[in-house]
């Protein structure tokens, strides 16, 4: 088990994570914000989907999910389609208007972190693609579970010794699952400012 002050270290660093995803942020078009991105990214990894099967991958209520939903329709990126099982619901496809944008994200977010990480070795980023995907399966049952009164305690006392940043936790999709995931993961779920769903 790590020292305590190992997790403080851990909290600084990750809430520097920011800066990476302001980065990716940046690198988007105009008409592309973080949220369409994210809506891009998911059908492209998961194929054809309900609404609600969406807002639960980004984790953001269905009023969000639906204004990123409408803004990429908007654009032709997807399409919306009855669902055959219940009429009442729709699957969102990507269109090839929409998998081109795609593949313009993904080369995008390719470039940028190929000139970031230069001076990495191979080794190295499958190292990070592993422990990134490790942090991220670790706090994936977070919001359905109630923390630990342990847990609680312990980070009160690192809350109090730890400068204010992000939660640990927002920086879970910054890097692609996998090595072969990265030409379909431009900027995934760079949600900052929207409304996370209750636990």
């Amino acid at each position: 088990m790590a020292e305590q002050a190992q997790f403080e270290e851990l909290a600084r660093q990750l809430s520097a994570v920011g800066a990476v995803k302001r980065d990716l942020a940046r690198i988007l078009p105009h008409e592309c914000p973080a949220g369409s991105a994210a809506v891009l990214t998911l059908l492209g990894r998961h194929g054809s989907m309900r609404m609600s099967k969406l807002a639960e991958l980004l984790a953001v209520d269905m009023s969000v999910t639906s204004r990123h939903v409408a803004h990429v329709a908007e654009r032709g990126w997807i399409d919306r389609s009855p669902d055959p099982a219940d009429k009442r619901s729709r699957i969102l496809h990507l269109t090839p208007a929409g998998e081109a944008t795609l593949e313009d994200l993904s080369r995008r977010s390719t470039e940028l972190l190929t000139e970031r990480l230069s001076d990495w070795s191979d080794e190295e980023v499958e190292q990070l693609i592993r422990l990134m995907t490790r942090l991220r399966d670790s706090f994936g049952g977070c919001r359905a579970t109630a923390p630990h009164p342990r847990s609680t305690a312990t980070a009160r006392t690192t809350a109090s010794a730890t400068p204010p940043g992000p939660t640990p936790g927002t920086a879970q999709a910054a890097v692609p699952a996998t090595a072969g995931s990265v030409a379909r993961a431009p900027t995934p779920v760079l949600e900052s400012t929207t409304t996370r769903t209750p636990a």
